[in-house]
């Protein structure tokens, strides 16, 4: 029969032994505390504050009482936020993919240049860097309807912030040609990690042009654009800027999104609450569309 193991203690450890990792463990403390403190303080307590204030009827500065489910049932049924939502998911496919796909495209022809490369790469990427307000004084000019550049040019007067069929286009446009620059940038890296030994071998092996690029070139760029897929599904949920300030949400809500309808609430129409309810809504579905989007593109990634 065999024997019972007897269990053997465990080695103690020595004083000085204890004291050093209390020593490292509040070292370690301490240096992620400011840190900690701010993450608390401007993201935890305000994002806490606000699913809060979504229970109350609360004005502007937060006063108010609790209501419960009410503003919640009232947004589900207001026919403005259902406006504001269809508008906010067409801007993502005026937006989201093909500023991606955009972005790769100029990424491989940017590689593929042998002199001036730098100097390209600096043109796209430098209206990335503009502030907003002068990136949309930029297009209110251009797209001017009376004597601006394009209609000029094509001898067209469309009104385009004020026509209700091309406004949302025209902002989509706007900020592509704003944000497509990082897109290139982000492109520009993957393609450049991608180690040149596997293209000889496969030309040695008789592959090229469209071979190369659907065999080894997208393959190894899809963790890259997952990630631009993500950060322009996450961005454009929270268009705000550009809409405030070429269209103002008009004509006839054509152009009104989810974060301008909860600023004219809050800000306009003094309803703290109600205007506390569309953020959390819009929260929610940001991390559920980013949530289904991660295993999709996971998965697609993986077969």
């Amino acid at each position: 029969m065999l024997e019972p193991v007897s269990a053997q203690p465990l080695p103690r450890v020595s004083p000085e032994r204890q004291a050093q990792m209390r020593r490292k463990w509040l070292t370690a403390a301490l240096l992620v505390a400011p840190f900690t403190l701010v993450y608390l303080i401007f993201l935890i307590y305000p994002t806490l504050r606000v699913i809060q204030l979504s229970f109350t009827n609360a004005d502007l500065a937060g006063i108010g009482n609790f209501i419960g489910f009410k503003n919640y049932i009232d947004l589900l049924r207001e026919p403005t936020f259902w406006t504001a939502l269809l508008n906010t998911v067409y801007f993502i496919l005026l937006t989201a993919i093909p500023n991606t796909l955009l972005g790769l495209g100029l990424a491989l022809l940017v590689l593929r240049l042998k002199r001036l490369r730098n100097v390209v790469l600096a043109a796209f990427f430098l209206p990335y860097v503009l502030p907003v307000s002068v990136v949309t004084n930029i297009w209110t000019w251009v797209l001017d309807q009376n004597f601006g550049l394009l209609n000029t040019l094509t001898g067209s007067s469309i009104a385009w912030f004020q026509d209700p069929v091309w406004a949302l286009p025209a902002v989509a446009f706007v900020t592509i040609w704003w944000s497509v620059g990082f897109n290139i940038l982000l492109f520009i890296a993957g393609l450049q990690s991608i180690p040149t030994e596997i293209y000889e071998a496969a030309s040695l092996d008789g592959a090229s042009g469209g071979r190369l690029f659907w065999s080894i070139t997208w393959p190894s760029l899809w963790p890259i654009t997952s990630l631009i897929l993500l950060l322009q599904l996450i961005a454009q949920f929270k268009i705000f800027d550009q809409i405030y300030l070429l269209t103002q949400g008009g004509p006839f809500n054509k152009t009104l999104v989810m974060l301008l309808y909860s600023y004219q609430q809050g800000f306009q129409q003094q309803h703290g609450g109600y205007a506390s309810t569309i953020g959390v809504v819009l929260m929610i579905i940001i991390l559920a569309v980013s949530g289904i989007q991660v295993k999709l593109l996971n998965r697609g990634g993986n077969s």
